[in-house]
């Protein structure tokens, strides 16, 4: 079972971003932490890093039933999304919160998770 789901794009990186950031918010997603990865590397370390942004994607509704099934669950909210360029185009890749939960013993935790994979899994097929 793969972690993720992705798919490629022909159009520049930051338009990427915001195609995956528009995507997102059309399935109830908002996104509440957007990291730079190339900025924060170059900042912190002096590293050059290819257009890399970590977008941190939640679904209240979603989020609050997976809360109210398992409380620990926040440790692995939200969902992250990437956009990244690679070999010239661009990437937008999705975690597989059902793979990312294999974990955790619990069935309706495991039902919540399949209908989150669905909606990021439309959200990427959309962009």
């Amino acid at each position: 079972m793969s972690y993720y789901f992705a798919k490629k794009l022909d159009v520049p990186f930051a338009e990427g971003v915001d195609r995956a950031i528009s995507a997102l918010k059309g399935r109830g997603f908002g996104v509440l932490t957007r990291i730079d990865v190339q900025s924060t590397l170059k900042e912190k370390t002096g590293a050059d890093f290819r257009p890399y942004v970590i977008l941190g994607a939640c679904n209240p509704k979603m989020a609050h039933e997976a809360l109210m099934a398992e409380d620990k669950i926040g440790t692995m909210l939200p969902c992250n999304v990437i956009v990244q360029e690679v070999a010239g185009k661009t990437e937008v890749a999705a975690v597989d919160p059902v793979a990312s939960m294999q974990a955790i013993q619990n069935e309706s935790l495991r039902a919540i998770a399949e209908q989150v994979r669905g909606e990021l899994r439309a959200a990427v097929e959309a962009i």
